[in-house]
């Protein structure tokens, strides 16, 4: 089923998320609702707050980036109850959207490297080490778990030139190809 994505203006982007409790979802379909709301939106990761639900999970799938980021090109994961425990001092910058934010891309300064402790969807605890693009998606989508979006780690100027954007979005004045929830 295609979950309508949450915009930005809405309170459930801005709110720290809660574990996930073994039992207390149906996994499977959350996850193949979230997979099937992406692929249809076009995204590359969705994190549980942008369909409503306050918990910490979201999904990515890089592999439409192959080409462009090989190491994307199978990168279609599960994260559950995820954790970054390293980051690289190493920065590297990226354009970023998204899905909350339609219209809206902006130079994003991250972490070149991170490492991410989580849960898959049989919550068995994996720790994985991403670098370069893989990294940028699960930041992206860890921030959505911690009330962040991207918009707020770009510079004072460079908001101050989306703000009216912003705006736009929250009041419900923005079109989208993707359902979505003013």
């Amino acid at each position: 089923m295609i979950l309508p994505i949450y915009l930005y203006g809405k309170a459930e982007l801005r709110k720290p998320t809660e574990p996930v409790s073994e039992g207390e979802l149906n996994l499977s379909e959350l996850t193949d609702n979230m997979f099937e709301t992406l692929t249809v939106a076009e995204g590359c990761g969705l994190a549980a707050p942008q369909i409503g639900l306050s918990k910490r999970i979201f999904v990515v799938d890089g592999s439409e980036l192959g080409d462009d980021y090989p190491e994307c090109k199978d990168f279609k994961q599960v994260f559950i109850n995820p954790e970054i425990i390293e980051e690289s001092d190493e920065k590297a910058t990226y354009s970023e959207g998204c899905l909350s934010l339609p219209g809206i891309s902006e130079n994003v300064v991250r972490p070149k490297t991170i490492t991410i402790r989580y849960q898959d969807t049989d919550f068995n605890w994996h720790e994985d080490t991403y670098t370069d693009f893989k990294a940028r998606i699960v930041q992206h989508e860890y921030d959505h778990l911690e009330g962040h979006v991207f918009t707020d780690r770009i510079s004072p100027i460079r908001k101050q030139f989306v703000k009216s954007k912003l705006a736009a979005i929250a009041k419900g004045k923005t079109v989208s190809r993707y359902k979505y929830k003013k």
